[in-house]
């Protein structure tokens, strides 16, 4: 059951957030799909509930902050984070499928989508929501099939919609510990203890924004420094300056969904050029309200009297610090690979991202890795959606290879 209303019970949970916030959605999906009763509270709707989200995070306006009866809060939790709390089961159904894939954005989706119609026992476990980082996309206009655009909440949607429509069972705010194999057949560990025997792994489990490491950022989080300007950019409506770190695809498409809150938007690219498509770049110099600023890297991220960032160091071509005025900074300077609960168990590049063989299969015979997480995949939704199916086929050949004896 879920209420909105101006006053806040305090006999129940308590969920402040926007509606323009991909997480709090997540969360309030979560909390209604587990028939647990919670109060809403709509900060654009009652801003001066603001306060009370400030209080509860040092002063940081971080949403969705969820408040339990006992005065304990979570700030931005996972489903995982969420489920803990709240002491929910998170068991499989089974002991033992044909395949398990650990990571539910569009690869593993897709992956599970073919493997069910080939009536393969599959399990889909995600330490979050199903959907990806395609999940909390403003909008995606590049996806194939979808002229006039689509939001990643309902793409995301769709893809989970299909798999679950072939009977894939799907088993959100569960991570898993550990991979064993032997033979060509795996176990997986989850968080929760249980130990799963399966034909094949996939490993799907995508890459998180990094972050730049200068002095202040991590004091900052959520105080003026953020990572998704989907979730966080309402907040600065009306601001003066917004700076976005990293001159990527990434970087040029939340500047200018920032755009339409601020007076302006500088783009901080530390190399001599922007890494941008010629479109982003082409739509960011013909915008009144947008910079672009090459050479240019964040030493530091200052914060003011009320404990929120109000000016970045940047140093220039001319190598001189210099403060640069903003209300927020918005980190696009790439990505890190989900790679550290497989602790040594498959082969890893440099950087840390998965490293398979043509047929997508990794140092593990029967542990297969598609999507962002692979080593040479291009970070694309279109692409990972592709590896997606393409894996597929190769698990198939593999389980064919393991139940004939070969």
């Amino acid at each position: 059951m879920t209420t909105e209303s101006a006053s806040t019970p305090d006999d129940v949970i308590v969920l402040y957030g926007a509606a323009w916030c991909p997480d709090c959605r997540r969360s309030k999906a979560f909390l209604g799909e587990q028939r647990i009763a919670f109060h809403y509270v709509d900060l654009e709707a009652e801003p001066d509930q603001n306060a009370v989200v400030e209080r509860y995070n040092g002063g940081r306006r971080i949403i969705p902050t969820i408040v339990f009866p006992d005065g304990s809060h979570l700030a931005e939790p996972s489903n995982e984070e969420l489920a803990s709390k709240l002491g929910l089961a998170r068991d499989a159904a089974m002991m033992s499928y044909d395949l398990v894939i650990v990571g539910g954005g569009p690869a593993g989706l897709t992956t599970a989508i073919y493997a069910a119609r080939e009536n393969l026992r599959t399990l889909v476990l995600d330490r979050s929501a199903l959907g990806g980082q395609a999940g909390v996309t403003e909008r995606l206009d590049n996806y194939p099939g979808f002229p006039e655009g689509i939001g990643g909440a309902e793409l995301a949607s769709r893809f989970a919609q299909q798999a679950q429509r072939y009977g894939v069972e799907t088993l959100p705010a569960v991570s898993v510990t550990g991979i064993q194999s032997d033979g060509g057949t795996s176990t997986v560990t989850t968080s929760t203890g249980q130990m799963l025997m399966t034909g094949a792994v996939l490993i799907a489990t995508g890459s998180t924004y990094r972050r730049t490491g200068a002095p202040g950022e991590a004091d900052l989080i959520g105080a003026g420094v953020h990572f998704c300007a989907t979730c966080d950019g309402p907040f600065y409506r009306g601001a003066p300056e917004l700076v976005v770190i990293g001159g990527g695809n990434s970087g040029f498409e939340e500047g200018l969904f920032l755009a339409q809150f601020s007076d302006h938007v500088t783009i901080l690219e530390q190399s001599a050029a922007p890494r941008a498509s010629r479109l982003l770049q082409d739509k960011v110099a013909a915008h009144p309200r947008m910079s672009v600023l090459t050479e240019t890297s964040v030493v530091e991220f200052v914060k003011g009297e009320s404990g929120k960032l109000t000016s970045v160091t940047v140093v220039g071509p001319d190598k001189v610090a210099t403060p640069h005025p903003a209300s927020a900074a918005f980190v696009f300077v790439g990505l890190d690979p989900n790679t550290g609960f497989l602790d040594g168990s498959v082969e890893l590049d440099e950087r840390g991202f998965i490293v398979t063989n043509r047929m997508m299969e990794t140092s593990v015979h029967g542990v297969f890795a598609a999507g962002d997480v692979r080593a040479g995949s291009t970070k694309q939704l279109a692409s990972a959606v592709g590896e997606g199916a393409a894996v597929a086929l190769q698990i198939r050949a593999h389980l064919d290879e393991v139940s004939s004896g070969m």
